[in-house]
C-alpha cells in the first residue's frame, strides 16, 4: 500500500463549533426576529413573544422541540428560494458584524492544520451557510425543514439538532470522514451542549452561561472569553488563542 492510500485512511482530527454566543456573540433567532419585525413582517406580539422563548431557554424552561416545530408553520407555503436569499442579504446588513474576531482565528488555525470543520448548530441552513461561506467551513449541521417541490412543509426533519440531535447528525459526519472523536475538538457557549463536549477529547468552554461555566471549572475544561467583535484594539478579554495542535489556554 503506497504512503498516500495510508494516509486516506488515519483518522482525521473535527474542530466542531457551536454557532450563537460561539461563533457570533448574539443570538441569531433574536438578530432575524428584530430584523423580521423592523421590516414589518412580524407585529410587535410576535417579536415579544420570541425574545421570551429565548430567556425561557437560557434558565432551561424551554421545550426547543416543539417551540422549533411550532416556529417553523410561519413559513409553510413558502419558496425555500426565496427564503435563502432573504437570509443571505440579513446576514450580510445584521450578522457579519457580530461573528467574534478569536472565533474566526481558531477556525482558519483549526483549517491551516488540516483539521475537519465543522458548524453544529440547532439552527437552520438558512442561517448557518451563510456564515459558514464567509469563514470558509464546508461542513455544516443544523435543523433541517422539509420542503416539498420548493416550498415548505411547515414540518422538521427529526432529530432537530439540539442536545442529543447534534450527537446524532454528528455521528453521520464522524463515520463519513473517519474523524477520530479522542483527538477532536469542540467549542460551545451553552450548557445544553454538555453531551457533546463529554464525547470528545478536547472540549473548549467559550463565552459559558452560568451553569456550564460551573461544569467547566468542575472538570478543568480550558474557558475562552473573546473578546468583543467592535472592541477597540487595546480592549482585549481574552487571552492569545492556543494552537489546535497542543491543549487550549485554561483561564
Amino acid at each position: 500500500m503506497s504512503p498516500r492510500r495510508r494516509s486516506r485512511r488515519e483518522p482525521r482530527i473535527g474542530a466542531f463549533f457551536d454557532m450563537d454566543k460561539t461563533l457570533i456573540d448574539e443570538n441569531s433567532g433574536t438578530l432575524y426576529m428584530k430584523y423580521r419585525w423592523e421590516r414589518g413582517e412580524i407585529g410587535r406580539w410576535d417579536l415579544l413573544s420570541g425574545l421570551q422563548a429565548y430567556l425561557r431557554y437560557k434558565v432551561g424552561l424551554l421545550d426547543i422541540r416543539a417551540w422549533t416545530q411550532g416556529m417553523m408553520l410561519q413559513f409553510k407555503g413558502q419558496s425555500e428560494r426565496a427564503l435563502t436569499r432573504e437570509a443571505n442579504a440579513w446576514f450580510r446588513e445584521r450578522v457579519v458584524q457580530h461573528i467574534y474576531p478569536d472565533a474566526e482565528e481558531l477556525v482558519r488555525r483549526h483549517q491551516k492544520d488540516g483539521h475537519l470543520v465543522a458548524i453544529v448548530s440547532g439552527a437552520t441552513k438558512f442561517v448557518v451557510r451563510p456564515l459558514a461561506a464567509r469563514l470558509g467551513i464546508k461542513k455544516l449541521l443544523y435543523t433541517r425543514l422539509e420542503t416539498e417541490d420548493g416550498r415548505f412543509t411547515g414540518r422538521v426533519v427529526e432529530p432537530i439538532c439540539f442536545e442529543e440531535g447534534k450527537i446524532y447528525w454528528l455521528q453521520h459526519l464522524v463515520e463519513e470522514e473517519g474523524i477520530d472523536l479522542a483527538r477532536s475538538y469542540f467549542y460551545t457557549d451553552s450548557i445544553t451542549d454538555l453531551p457533546l463536549l463529554e464525547l470528545v477529547g478536547h472540549p473548549v468552554v467559550t463565552n459559558p452561561d452560568p451553569r456550564l461555566y460551573r461544569v467547566a471549572l468542575r472538570r478543568r475544561w480550558p474557558v475562552r472569553f473573546f473578546r468583543p467583535p467592535m472592541a477597540e484594539p487595546g480592549r482585549q478579554l481574552s487571552t492569545k488563542a492556543s494552537e489546535p495542535g497542543s491543549p487550549p489556554a485554561r483561564h
